[in-house]
């Protein structure tokens, strides 16, 4: 297998360049070499997609039977690529995001759920991160590349991926807070279903299907109901052999007073259908999604090892303060209903 892999020196890009060299795919990298050392045995192509003199070069380093984008989140940049690499590869693999669908985190999802409006020729002219418009921006690039390859697409739409080397900050942070101990903030109720799923599961089954050549779209979550929210945290208090104790405080109570969803309580979402996506397709096309207990184990370990992620805004966006988080304790203690 000939694979061009656009990115791959980041979280999920990093773990797919390991997976394709394992398996002895002759692997080509095209990215600036900002963040770390390929594999040995990878061809790396120092190149900028913003440049369009590096775009007009790369297809003399082909050709290659697929190409994976695991970088794009600009049509517009998109668009470009997919254009240069049109007579060079036989298919386009992107990696695209639950934040695809219209509905979520508000409904439950499928494939065949409503997509956001995208605009394939867009360039918002800016490259912070806007959560806001991350699902539209995707959706512009898929519609790029179907406009350019057709029906020679595959689209991995993702739920939350966690795992060694991520650079979010999610699950770090929590590791990193309960292994301080002391009381613990966390919304209640401690049962909730959560579907993150493992970086090495989504690189496994993403490579497994270009493959097998298939093409279309593939949600990828772990199975609804299987993990908990409470399963783990408890699993982060067992990896860092912290002795935190839990504090499940009234999510209606949080929200009360503004503390933010999904970011100042990494993964925390009061909508139950923020995790309600429907993964079976996958699932029936080979995917395993392991315990999730087993990715906060090999996060800790990775980080207690030296891991750090690469340098990205998102990161400091998540997580309470120490401050913050002491202040909510005490007033939830005062404020909670005594036991009868």
């Amino acid at each position: 297998m000939r694979i061009l892999i656009l990115g791959g020196s980041w979280f999920v890009g990093r773990v797919m360049v390991t997976d394709a060299v394992r398996r002895d795919w002759e692997v080509t990298l095209f990215n600036r070499g900002r963040s770390g050392t390929p594999p040995q045995g990878v061809h790396h192509i120092r190149g900028d997609w913003e440049c369009p003199e590096d775009l007009a070069e790369l297809p003399a380093h082909g050709p290659w039977d697929v190409v994976l984008d695991v970088a794009g989140a600009v049509p517009a940049l998109v668009r470009n690529a997919a254009r240069a690499l049109a007579d060079s590869v036989d298919r386009y693999v992107f990696m695209s995001t639950i934040s695809a669908y219209h509905d979520w985190p508000y409904r439950p999802v499928d494939e065949s759920s409503p997509l956001w409006d995208g605009d394939p020729d867009l360039d918002p002219g800016t490259r912070r991160w806007d959560p806001d418009a991350y699902g539209p921006l995707k959706v512009g690039c898929e519609l790029a590349i179907r406009r350019e390859f057709a029906d020679s697409t595959l689209f991995i739409r993702p739920h939350v991926i966690l795992g060694p080397g991520e650079y979010v900050g999610r699950l770090p942070w929590w590791l990193h807070r309960i292994s301080r101990g002391g009381q613990v903030l966390a919304p209640a109720p401690p049962d909730r279903t959560i579907q993150p799923v493992d970086v090495r599961d989504v690189a496994r089954f993403t490579l497994d299907l270009i493959k097998r050549q298939a093409t279309g779209v593939y949600n990828i979550a772990a199975p609804i109901g299987r993990e908990t929210y409470g399963g783990m945290l408890q699993a982060c208090r067992q990896a860092t052999t912290s002795t935190a104790e839990f504090v499940w405080v009234e999510e209606s109570w949080l929200a009360e007073r503004g503390v933010l969803e999904w970011t100042e309580i990494p993964l925390w979402r009061t909508w139950p259908t923020a995790w309600a996506m429907n993964a079976e397709k996958a699932r029936a096309a080979g995917l395993v999604c392991r315990p999730l207990h087993e990715t906060v184990t090999d996060t800790w370990e990775w980080l207690q090892a030296g891991g750090a992620p690469v340098d990205h805004e998102r990161f400091a966006e998540h997580g309470l303060s120490p401050e913050r988080e002491a202040e909510l304790l005490k007033e939830w203690a005062v404020s909670r209903p005594a036991p009868r």
